[in-house]
């Protein structure tokens, strides 16, 4: 299951740019109160309706997802390299 942010016990983690603002105001509504939380999202005038459904695998589509994989690829694989760089000196 895909979520924008989670709270498990005393752990809590947000992924994605609009999952930030989301997971802050979670936040604030765990810690404080729902009605501070409203209040801090209405004084951001946080209001998201993205353009389109492309911000997850599952909704943006085979062509872009190609396209995305073949431009990630190299930024990729140095990430894999250095990550197993580090691990071989651990």
């Amino acid at each position: 299951m895909q979520q924008r942010y989670v709270i498990d016990r005393n752990r809590a983690t947000g992924g994605g740019v609009t999952a930030g603002i989301d997971f802050a105001l979670k936040l604030v509504a765990e810690m404080l109160d729902e009605n501070t939380a409203k209040a801090i999202q209405l004084s951001i005038e946080y209001d998201p309706a993205p353009p389109f459904a492309a911000g997850s695998p599952a909704g943006a589509g085979e062509t872009v997802l190609a396209g995305m994989r073949t431009v990630m690829a190299p930024m990729l694989a140095k990430r894999l390299a250095a990550s197993q760089a580090a691990a071989a000196r651990l």
